[in-house]
């Protein structure tokens, strides 16, 4: 008999109904010669301290650190775990082979292969490993079974990043609380949670200790068209007077006119970082907030694996493309180019070196009817990405003018967009293209033409650091602290970010649950207790992420198969004790005030679990892209000439809201609360 184990109830129907195990019974299906059963994601844990010994029962410095001689597992103490493993346990005792269906991730083989060792399973074990839950990719996936070994050593780089969070959280934890808080307070310290704590404080400490310095610039207007200084910003206000002085009452005369063709490829594919960041800035949705609409839609089967940390497409999916476009039927009026001819296969997206476990995320062709909300925006989102990939790059002109007045030299950058080949599909207000001078159309100039002009100074100061907000700290994480713009570099930088992708939406949220973190609207800051524990931590193996950012390439290098998991695990055996040894020897005496406020969420009365995914909270409307068109749902308010309409107008919605009825000078708050009165009324 063949014993096929899932993560979630909802997986184990639908492989069940396709294998033919179509018989209901109490915590698994059952078919001629198969079984499908579940896990509740974790069932098993790693054992605490107390379960090792008396002696680490009670929190001790003496007891410090607590190091076991070897780690174990436990079944975690809840009844509705223990009636499934049961289950699991009874099934599996009389298989003769067993299914990992678990998710096909460091984690999923971590949750399986504990559940399967505390099980006792003896027979062979096989992986079924996909990218996708349409029942074409579950199909081909049991035609391809793997054999358990293929995956050793994706599960011993999750054994090894669960041991380690466990030598290094709970020691610290202990150490850090006993030795500064000795008031009773918990000042919890973690492998990656500290380090992004740290980013926070550092940043914080940037914008208060920041001292804003005065500047001037020196422009001038011709011919409608701003000119800059091309000596730049200058630092004091009698350099810029006697700039503006040598050029007042001369002629602007152009030196040079420099025309040059560019072109500008489609943004890459969604990752799962990426896609929150993005979601942060359109709609002012958490990390964890995207991480449940994005699992959902792939539960639903309407989009490809989640917890990816790629932009790529493996080769092996290019002949899927066609087919995929063609069954994506709401979108066919912007396929149809794409189908229309050859699709390029560029190794901007398609690039099997940048493909590990999974590839990028991307639409399965499954129709999307069942959306709703914000799943039906995040669709939205990832389908238009995925469609303007395959889409010509965007041509455009750019124009770099010289001119000069008396000795003083002036520059106008132009950009005229030429052939807008993938921004046909996104459109300015859906990608980062930034309405700067430079983007400006630019009159027709001639060298050696001059004429009057009218300088003037612009005096401005430095700016602070922005605060970071969830996109950027996400995109901080992503590269270890280094906030960097460019996608090439962006992508060679993730081999040494700090957390998972899977995980950094957790990891911030632990940071606020235990009081660290604050939010101020979109903005993250540090609350005391956080500045106070990032001051007190003289370690910086502890709160450095480039340091982290070492440890989880080496994590990475384990599950490749280049790395030993027991020369990291020893590595942190080897800094715990240290660390110990260092705190321990401070005598500086300082305190840490730590707050004790219990958790609302503790205190409301539990909710029925649910697989649904929480509905983020809506942010305050503050700008037409914020306003779901109310026709077709996926589209965006536009503001036209004479009306209001809807973003994807282009794709046929016929969404159009006169300014006789919907005034063009009210804010976007107002005009959203509009739409939401008058279509419900149209509804009625």
């Amino acid at each position: 008999m063949r014993v096929c184990i899932t993560e979630k109830p909802s997986v184990a129907r639908d492989i069940a109904a396709l294998i033919g195990a179509t018989a209901k019974r109490d915590g698994y299906y059952e078919g001629k010669d198969v079984c499908v059963t579940w896990t509740y994601g974790h069932l098993c844990t790693l054992k605490e301290p107390a379960d090792y010994t008396d002696r680490w029962k009670r929190w001790s410095l003496g007891a410090l650190p607590m190091i076991p001689d070897k780690f174990g597992i436990k079944l975690i103490d809840q009844e509705s775990i223990k009636r499934q493993f049961a289950v699991i346990k009874q099934l599996v005792s009389t298989a003769d082979e067993v299914v990992n269906c678990g998710d096909a991730g460091q984690e999923g083989e971590l949750i399986q292969r504990w559940v399967m060792q505390k099980a006792g399973v003896k027979c062979p074990v096989y992986r079924l490993w996909i990218s996708s839950l349409t029942d074409e990719a579950i199909r081909e996936g049991f035609k391809e079974l793997k054999p358990e070994k293929d995956f050793d050593n994706l599960y011993y780089a999750g054994l090894s990043r669960a041991v380690g969070d466990w030598i290094l959280g709970l020691n610290a934890t202990r150490l850090y609380s006993l030795k500064y808080s000795p008031g009773g307070g918990v000042l919890s310290i973690g492998r990656v949670q500290t380090p992004t704590l740290a980013l926070i404080v550092r940043r914080h400490k940037e914008i208060t200790e920041f001292v804003p310095e005065d500047y001037w610039e020196l422009k001038t207007v011709y011919r409608n068209t701003v000119f800059n200084a091309t000596e730049g910003k200058f630092k004091t206000e009698e350099a810029a007077a006697a700039a503006l002085a040598a050029i007042t009452g001369l002629p602007l005369e152009i030196k040079d006119v420099k025309q040059k063709s560019g072109k500008e490829a489609p943004p890459r594919l969604f990752d799962l970082t990426s896609l929150q960041v993005e979601c942060n800035k359109r709609w002012g949705w958490t990390a964890d907030d995207t991480l449940k609409l994005i699992q959902s839609l792939y539960e639903k089967k309407v989009t490809t694996y989640p917890r990816v940390d790629t932009t790529y497409l493996s080769e092996d999916i290019y002949p899927k493309i066609p087919d995929i476009l063609k069954r994506m039927t709401p979108y066919a009026n912007i396929t149809a180019p794409v189908l229309a001819t050859k699709i390029p296969k560029t190794k901007k997206v398609f690039d099997n070196a940048k493909v590990t476990d999974h590839h990028a995320i991307i639409p399965t062709g499954e129709a999307p009817t069942t959306l709703q909300g914000d799943e039906r925006k995040l669709y939205h989102l990832i389908a238009l990405r995925f469609i303007a990939a395959f889409y010509p790059d965007c041509l455009f002109d750019t124009t770099a003018v010289e001119a000069v007045a008396g000795t003083v030299g002036f520059k106008a950058l132009g950009k005229v967009i030429t052939s807008p080949g993938w921004r046909t599909v996104l459109a300015p207000a859906q990608d980062d293209a930034k309405n700067s001078d430079e983007e400006a159309t630019l009159p027709v100039f001639t060298v050696g033409e001059s004429g009057p002009h009218e300088p003037s100074l612009q005096k401005k100061a430095t700016q602070p650091p922005k605060p970071y907000t969830e996109g950027s700290l996400l995109r901080a994480m992503e590269s270890a602290g280094k906030l960097v713009d460019d996608e090439t570099l962006r992508e060679a930088m993730k081999e040494n970010g700090i957390g998972r992708p899977s995980t950094r939406a957790a990891i911030i949220e632990t940071l606020f649950k235990r009081h660290y973190l604050r939010r101020e609207r979109k903005n993250i800051l540090p609350t005391q207790a956080g500045i106070d524990l990032i001051g007190i931590i003289n370690e910086n193996l502890l709160k450095s992420a480039e340091l982290t950012g070492i440890w989880e390439n080496k994590l990475r290098r384990i599950e490749r198969g280049d790395f030993k998991a027991s020369e990291f695990i020893d590595e942190l055996k080897k800094m715990i004790a240290g660390i110990v040894v260092n705190v321990l020897s401070d005598n500086s005496y300082a305190r840490i005030e730590v707050s004790r406020e219990d958790d609302k969420a503790k205190a409301a009365p539990k909710k029925k679990a649910s697989e649904a995914p929480r509905k983020p909270r809506k942010p305050a409307v503050k700008s037409l892209d914020m306003i779901e068109c109310p026709v077709c749902g996926a589209g965006h308010i536009l503001k036209g000439n004479t009306a209001y309409g809807c973003s994807r107008f282009k794709e046929g919605c016929s969404l159009r809201l006169n300014f006789d009825t919907y005034s063009p000078d009210i804010t976007p708050a107002v005009l959203a609360k509009l739409i939401k009165k008058n279509f419900k009324k149209s509804e009625k």
